[in-house]
């Protein structure tokens, strides 16, 4: 996380941890620390003497921390954390559906335990949950606190937001919606989500209840209506209604489309020698690459094949493509295989996540989070050129600095899959050619090795990043 690395000497938060005031997160010497201030030491100490710290880091449903001595240079500083530290920083608008509702349930899990415990989870973010080992996982240590005599649960609206809202539009009206919570990074408001569901044709009672009720419920009582104000399906009390909210989750589902890209693999014109050719090229580069490489980017790596090439020897990788088939698909099959190296996520290279919140600074963009040690770019660049008009030299200039080694894969014009996407406009990307590419690449990369796949015209480039 370069940009934060900036703040190691002041020990100032971490842009995205500066709202809480119980604790912030820092970077010391490369280090990453969470800060537990004395307005939470109440918390913090029943978080471990009641045995809910243990149980949860047991069952992986909270990072684990070790107490570190770094001395202090505030006195409203308790403690100093070392947690496990995350490979991989994600997002919600950056998951599938079913990672968002693994993070929902997930969530719903923890406040269910913490309960057991006399505690209470004070806050219910999306950007709370990290997926680690193939899982998501809670990040904030300081989000519980001991159980109020009010018995209401004051991080529902939060959670309807974060999770329940977006779930339900990407079920039961389009998966896209998803996306909203690009716009809205405090999650989904609930009226707008009441709009746009049809509640005779899509509403269940659950949805009814914590979505529909409760934008009335907002209406009428402001922006945090209490929950007694909700007719709720279950008044069994605050375990009822996390029951409720797990039922209503749980009930919540989107099977993947048939699409173009999730069928590349059955449609695309490789023949399957060509393939396998291809799949050995990758193979013997990774094996050459994996001393040095920890982590793997993979740019339009539509349901994995490339990606677990590298997620298979150990590498850390992060699988990206812009269709939410795919990364349905992979994710789905990481949750099947036990893969615990793999990250599936969703992103348009033409429109990569970016630099959100409080001064541009809360979330990162995906260029805060590299670069990285290797990148895929496997049968993209004519997508890029042709199909959204970028320019070769724009193209390997954004490669440059994502990644330090590039596997990278140039598919000319004589190609059926270009020819297909030229019968639909006029050619006039006269600079789209072979001597281009390399002639553009070379001015950020050194070629280490080329190979032209056989029976194709296709040509896979190692290359690694100059200075």
């Amino acid at each position: 996380m370069p940009p934060f690395r900036l703040l190691e000497s002041s020990r100032s938060p971490i842009p995205s941890s500066f709202r809480d005031p119980s604790g912030f997160l820092f970077f010391q010497n490369g280090t990453l620390y969470r800060r537990v201030n004395h307005s939470y030491r109440r918390h913090y100490e029943f978080l471990l003497c009641s045995g809910l710290y243990k149980a949860l880091a047991e069952i992986e449903l909270l990072i684990p921390h070790e107490e570190v001595l770094l001395g202090s240079h505030s006195q409203a500083a308790y403690k100093t954390l070392k947690p496990e530290v995350i490979p991989f920083v994600s997002y919600p608008y950056e998951w599938s559906f079913s990672q968002l509702k693994d993070a929902a349930l997930l969530t719903l899990e923890a406040q269910k335990l913490a309960l057991r415990f006399g505690m209470s989870l004070k806050d219910a973010s999306a950007y709370n949950v990290q997926f680690k080992g193939g899982k998501p996982v809670l990040i904030d240590t300081l989000s519980f606190e001991r159980c109020s005599k009010s018995a209401t649960w004051v991080a529902y609206r939060q959670f309807c937001q974060h999770f329940l809202a977006p779930l339900a539009l990407m079920s039961r009206v389009d998966v896209r919606l998803g996306q909203l919570l690009k716009v809205h990074i405090d999650g989904v408001p609930l009226d707008l989500a009441s709009r746009l569901l049809s509640w005779r044709k899509y509403c269940s009672l659950g949805l009814f209840v914590h979505l529909h009720a409760h934008a009335l419920a907002q209406r009428r009582f402001g922006a945090s209506p209490p929950v007694r104000a909700l007719r709720q399906a279950n008044s069994s009390g605050l375990l009822g209604l996390i029951d409720n909210l797990e039922a209503t989750v749980r009930g919540l589902s989107w099977q993947p489309q048939p699409t173009r890209w999730a069928n590349y693999y059955s449609h695309t014109n490789y023949v399957p020698a060509a393939l396998q050719e291809k799949v050995r090229i990758v193979t013997q580069w990774l094996t050459r690459m994996v001393p040095q490489a920890q982590c793997v980017w993979d740019f339009g790596a539509n349901t994995g094949l490339f990606s677990r090439l590298a997620s298979q020897r150990g590498t850390f990788t992060v699988s990206m493509d812009v269709d939410p088939s795919c990364v349905e698909i992979s994710y789905k099959e990481c949750r099947r295989q036990g893969e615990n190296q793999l990250l599936p996520l969703l992103l348009d290279l033409t429109n990569p996540s970016a630099a959100l919140g409080w001064e541009n600074r809360e979330r990162m963009s995906l260029l805060d989070r590299g670069p990285v040690d290797v990148a895929f770019a496997l049968a993209i660049v004519h997508h890029l050129a042709i199909s959204n008009n970028l320019p070769l030299s724009r193209i390997a200039e954004f490669f440059s600095r994502c990644c330090k080694r590039l596997v990278i894969e140039f598919v000319p014009k004589t190609d059926s899959q270009v020819q297909r996407m030229l019968t639909a406009r006029e050619d006039v990307f006269h600079e789209y050619n072979e001597q281009a590419f390399e002639h553009e690449f070379a001015r950020f990369f050194a070629l280490r090795e080329a190979i032209r796949i056989p029976g194709h015209q296709r040509t896979l480039y190692w290359m690694e990043r100059v200075n």
